[in-house]
């Protein structure tokens, strides 16, 4: 397994690219801001782009999915209890104060809680995670003995995501994260939606939300 991790767009959003190294397929996840740098990174290595997975429908983490999916030919995959969010890109982008808001476009797909996605070896379960929205998904990344968590603007180093944005509150959020995330060993790495990576054990310890 190959990964890949960088921050796209001008909110920084962790964009994770994961590959099967046998037959150079990919999951793009929450490269709804990057098209570029995706697409070239996707490019310069000769991987294909197989699904663009997406944590939760804000503009940051999927707003020019019709542009990647363009330029990759990844099928696009939310959870549906974030399209209502998704409709909403038009206000996201005012309210950052962009002059322009991208287009929203049909899934291919829906993401539900247990859905496995498969690549080669590599196995992504989907964790239903609501709290910072409606929707919001974690993945479990698991290769051989492996185990990673992608938990977007779930769970961050040291703090939670936002729950004021909607339809969700802080104890959706704290409940999503001790009953979905923690069960995992503290050795687990935690690739966040935004910031530096942090360890399970090192939240359950230190984080003030999870004490």
């Amino acid at each position: 397994m190959i990964v890949r991790t960088f921050p796209v767009g001008p909110l920084a959003c962790n964009c994770t690219v994961i590959v099967d190294e046998k037959s150079a397929e990919a999951i793009v996840v929450d490269g709804g801001d990057g098209v570029d740098e995706v697409a070239a990174l996707l490019e310069r290595n000769g991987w294909s782009a197989k699904l663009l997975v997406h944590t939760h429908a804000h503009i940051d983490h999927i707003g020019d999915l019709g542009k990647l999916r363009e330029r990759t030919g990844g099928a696009g995959l939310l959870h549906p209890a974030d399209l209502p969010l998704y409709q909403t890109l038009a206000w996201q982008a005012q309210w950052l104060g962009l002059h322009r808001a991208p287009p929203i476009v049909a899934l291919d797909g829906e993401l539900s809680d247990g859905q496995l996605l498969e690549l080669g070896p590599i196995r992504l379960d989907v964790l239903h995670t609501p709290g910072h929205t409606p929707g919001s998904v974690c993945f479990a990344v698991h290769d051989k003995q492996d185990t990673m968590l992608l938990t977007g603007d779930t769970l961050f180093a040291g703090s939670i995501g936002r729950w004021d944005l909607g339809g969700t509150s802080m104890e959706d959020i704290v409940h999503s994260i001790q009953t979905r995330l923690m069960p995992y060993a503290d050795a687990t790495p935690v690739v966040p939606g935004h910031g530096p990576f942090t360890t399970v054990g090192v939240e359950r310890r230190a984080n003030p939300y999870l004490q």
